[in-house]
């Protein structure tokens, strides 16, 4: 069964006025996150041990492997842009009464939590991600991994919110500006609701 690209939660103009425009998500999605996906299915088709395996199978059997490093770089940058889409909503920004409480408790404040997020966010060197993870000892961190990595790979928790910082995902918007493309995702576009309902299941 060939991994297919999702359809997005809303509509290419939906996030427009949160600070992301329809070219970037028409970019970003029909063409980056369907360039992962058709070299992905291009390598299972021709790997007999990648066949019938789950897209975090793929990610997990590849992670490390030099020999594999193409098959994980597309295996996980499908992982994480599945992710990347839900993590935003056109009513991004509010916060429910749970996650604040559990970011308060663990961060300090939610304004110690986001300077930590814009921090690894703006401090990842070149193309990457940053995330806020639930770890093993069940508090939130979070985390930055380069290029198509994530906390699936990286065994740093459960990803609750994971903000791509590739260029492709602000230039349009925000041309070299990272700092401000990471600050308004943060508080207009991020879907913490989402990111709530993964914690109650994680």
């Amino acid at each position: 069964m060939a991994f297919e690209l999702p359809a997005l939660p809303y509509s290419t103009t939906a996030l427009a006025a949160a600070g992301m425009c329809q070219e970037t998500l028409e970019l970003h999605h029909g063409k980056h996150h369907q360039a992962y996906v058709t070299a992905l299915n291009g390598f299972v088709e021709k790997n007999p041990a990648l066949q019938g395996k789950s897209l975090e199978e793929i990610v997990a059997l590849s992670n490390g492997k030099a020999d594999m490093a193409p098959v994980f770089n597309n295996a996980g940058q499908h992982w994480n842009h599945i992710l990347f889409w839900q993590n935003m909503a056109p009513t991004g920004g509010k916060i429910p009464a749970k996650l604040e409480a559990k970011l308060a408790a663990d961060f300090g404040s939610v304004a110690a939590f986001k300077d930590a997020f814009k921090a690894a966010a703006i401090g990842q060197f070149g193309s990457g991600w940053a995330w806020l993870v639930l770890a093993g000892d069940g508090k939130l961190k979070v985390a930055k991994t380069p290029n198509g990595s994530n906390p699936l790979a990286t065994g740093e928790g459960h990803a609750l919110l994971g903000c791509d910082v590739w260029e492709h995902s602000y230039y349009l918007d925000f041309r070299n500006r990272r700092p401000d493309y990471v600050t308004n995702w943060l508080d207009k576009l991020a879907n913490y609701e989402f990111a709530e309902a993964q914690l109650g299941k994680a």
